[in-house]
């Protein structure tokens, strides 16, 4: 069996990113001001499939939530965790369960244990690193507050209003 690695470099993320469609996201709030919710939808207009998983709501994002890893029923690329750090360590066994190419914690997890199982069982991990902010950052739309709201503009108006 193939060993998976510790991904943490421009390149190793950038082929994550791109090679990537569909991610399963674990601890998903449809709270429209939760990180999760922000980086969900971000990554879903960007292209990606993703699947929310989370036993308290029946939807989020138009998609409908499951209530773990197993019961998506398809193929998934990434599993990216908005989990505590003490907690993630089911979502990685439920991760080599599934197939799962990679496993994702997000910014401010980080577990070393849960990693080396991960990787132990083949699987890519990212650790401490939001999807949205290096998916943007590595492939443009990425300024000041982390977003292209088209609202602030470095362009002149075409036109000038008195």
């Amino acid at each position: 069996m193939k060993r998976g690695k510790i991904v943490d470099d421009i390149p190793g993320l950038r082929n994550l990113l791109a090679r990537s469609r569909s991610i399963a996201i674990v601890g998903l709030s449809a709270n429209w001001y939760r990180p999760s919710y922000f980086a969900a939808k971000y990554l879903k207009e960007h292209g990606y499939q993703i699947f929310p998983v989370n036993p308290n709501y029946e939807s989020v994002l138009d998609e409908p939530c499951h209530p773990n890893l197993a019961s998506i029923g398809q193929p998934v690329d990434v599993v990216d965790l908005f989990q505590r750090s003490d907690a993630v360590m089911p979502f990685v066994d439920q991760a080599i369960d599934i197939g799962a190419r990679v496993v994702w914690m997000q910014l401010g997890i980080v577990n070393e244990q849960a990693a080396r199982r991960a990787t132990d069982a083949g699987l890519d991990v990212v650790m401490n690193r939001c999807m949205k902010i290096e998916y943007a950052r590595l492939f443009g739309g990425l300024n000041l507050v982390g977003v292209t709201t088209g609202v602030i503009s470095s362009k002149r108006p075409t036109t000038l209003v008195h």
